[in-house]
């Protein structure tokens, strides 16, 4: 397994490292983590994609259409989960958390853990696609 000097997981380990360590918060605050995750790593993010993540409550609830009211109760999950979240990723990188973004979609099932990574330090310019405001 490649690590860092200081013992972290690269490379196509800390994608898997992360996306188990997810998959386990989630089933600590929620009673059931996803069947499915698979994280991508960028420059400046961590994006964390789950598939069948709902307990089979929420999904009863879904069916009976009370979405809404379970996409709420998910958000406060992930209000509550975001400090052990964010602590996870910067320890498995080794790069401060900025802002997390965390969402749900019932039908399908789908979930979305977004993490902005502070800069690593080193001259960011913009590649093709990305814009600025900056006149």
């Amino acid at each position: 397994m490649a690590s860092t000097g200081d013992g972290r997981p690269t490379g196509g380990e800390l994608s898997v490292a992360i996306s188990n360590r997810m998959v386990q918060l989630l089933r600590q605050y929620t009673g059931r983590g996803p069947t499915k995750a698979r994280t991508t790593i960028g420059r400046d993010h961590v994006l964390i994609m789950l598939r069948d993540a709902l307990t089979r409550g929420e999904r009863t609830l879904v069916e009976a259409g009370y979405a809404d009211e379970v996409m709420i109760t998910r958000r406060r999950f992930q209000e509550v989960m975001r400090p052990e979240a964010s602590r996870m990723v910067e320890e498995l990188t080794g790069r401060a958390v900025i802002g997390f973004m965390s969402d749900n979609h019932a039908n399908p099932d789908l979930g979305v853990e977004v993490f902005i990574l502070e800069p690593d330090g080193q001259a960011i310019e913009l590649e093709e696609g990305e814009s600025t405001d900056e006149g």
